[in-house]
């Protein structure tokens, strides 16, 4: 007898699950933004670990847009996003590429910013970020974008701490779609530790 598969609702609750538990943590922390936060996500026990990546990539790739030709986002935190969000696309019969965008030009060779199968100049890319505070991430990775003549239009990010990033993006004409927000991840977790 076969199993049905997970439903797209079950699939989201166990990923909170694995947020609350894995990612998420509770204390004193000063933030990669330089703010002080009793608050501390990090997502990559979740996003490197291949049960986990494959429920984020299913999560993310809905929220791609149906014009978006590759999705995009700065190491080190999205290499794992896009590379399983591209991988996700292909199973799905979607053509999507993926494209990593470096801290700083490559120091050698091209100098090039950006990695992986580039489209043509005017195409759409989708940004995928793992957490969104300001926003300055998911900014620098547009700004090699669009000066790459892409068009972006949407950050698309695991989760959004709710601390003014959507306003930075918003400035920058950029829609923010976020999987969870801070508050449903920390609710979760200690719902769980109870």
């Amino acid at each position: 007898m076969s199993s049905l598969p997970p439903t797209a609702e079950a699939c989201r609750d166990e990923l909170l699950n694995r947020l609350a538990q894995e990612a998420y943590r509770h204390g004193d922390f000063t933030l990669a933004s330089g703010r002080q936060s009793n608050h501390y996500v990090n997502c990559k026990p979740v996003s490197l670990s291949g049960s986990g990546l494959e429920l984020l990539s299913l999560a993310l790739l809905e929220h791609v847009e149906p014009d978006a030709v590759a999705v995009a986002g700065l190491t080190l935190g999205a290499d794992p996003l896009v590379s399983a969000v591209a991988m996700a696309a292909a199973q799905a019969s979607r053509s999507l590429n993926a494209l990593i965008v470096r801290k700083q030009a490559k120091g050698h060779g091209t100098g090039a910013w950006l990695e992986g199968p580039l489209p043509p100049a005017g195409a759409h890319i989708t940004v995928l970020e793992d957490v969104v505070t300001t926003g300055g991430s998911s900014l620098k990775a547009v700004q090699q974008l669009r000066e790459a003549g892409y068009v972006v239009k949407r950050v698309v990010t695991i989760v959004d701490r709710q601390e003014g990033g959507d306003k930075f993006l918003k400035a920058a004409e950029l829609e923010l779609v976020s999987l969870f927000e801070l508050k449903q991840v920390a609710e979760r977790a200690k719902k769980l530790e109870a």
